[in-house]
């Protein structure tokens, strides 16, 4: 499955990119378990997207929790903490 992931704030700023389209080998993937594929990249990713880690995610701009199903031409938008003053 094809799904489009966009990144914000830091996670934008420490990838270099603020979005990309990923193919997917299953029909359908909760949101947890594809932190941890994306994860899986390389060490960046890693850091960022572990599911430890607090991380706000919208699927189709819909705020959902890690246990969402996501499937085909789905799009992923990740949000790390912020701080502001």
């Amino acid at each position: 499955m094809k799904l489009t992931i966009r990144y914000f704030a830091g996670a934008r700023e420490q990838f270099g990119v603020s979005q990309e389209i990923v193919d997917i080998d299953a029909s359908e993937l909760r949101i947890d378990c594809l932190r941890r594929r994306l994860a899986s990249r390389d060490e960046r990713m890693a850091e960022s997207l572990r599911v430890d880690r607090p991380l706000r995610t919208a699927v189709n701009h819909e705020m959902v929790n890690e246990t969402f199903v996501v499937r085909e031409d789905s799009e992923i938008a990740f949000f790390p903490p912020v701080t502001g003053g």
